[in-house]
């Protein structure tokens, strides 16, 4: 089990999002050395601790606040950035709706999408747990407004224009 006080025995947290080893605790973990590695996989760097590999973000807001809420969410969506500003406790959905637009996105702007039939640009936003379509719009500049506006009034403090 990872609490606060192991962490704080284990480990000096470095204002730049990092933590610095006070303990040896392997070959590569010296104490001085800074802790974890990124794993290129997810995108995250993650610290070897009590036998498991956990994320260094939840570990420093574990650190910081002494518990481990359901998702840390990456105020600014660099998921390098750990410095404690840049955390913030949320919930799946709050850290969902936080995040950048989807690789396959054609139009250049979140929650927009051309509409065949319709032949205009479609804005579709989820919330309250479901897909939700806003409107449709014969200006892609237009739609992209409408769909910021709609994330700030429905995705409050998470909501992501890029």
């Amino acid at each position: 089990m990872v609490t606060q006080e192991l962490l704080q025995s284990m480990f000096d947290y470095h204002e730049d999002g990092y933590f610095i080893r006070k303990k040896t605790t392997s070959r590569l973990g010296k104490a001085g050395n800074v802790a974890g590695m990124l794993d290129k996989n997810v995108g995250y760097v993650r610290v070897g601790l009590a036998g498991k590999n956990w994320l260094l973000h939840r570990l420093i807001y574990m650190m910081h606040y002494g518990y481990m809420p359901d998702e840390v969410d990456h105020v600014n969506g660099n998921k390098l950035d750990n410095k404690i500003e840049n955390l913030r406790a949320a919930t799946k959905i709050e850290n969902q709706r936080n995040r950048t637009s989807n690789s396959n996105n054609t139009s250049g702007h979140k929650n927009v999408s051309w509409s065949k039939c319709h032949k205009k640009w479609s804005v579709t936003l989820s919330y309250a747990r479901k897909k939700n379509h806003i409107g449709y719009f014969e200006d892609v500049e237009l739609a992209d407004l409408v769909a910021q506006e709609a994330r700030d009034k429905y995705h409050g403090r998470f909501a992501r224009h890029f």
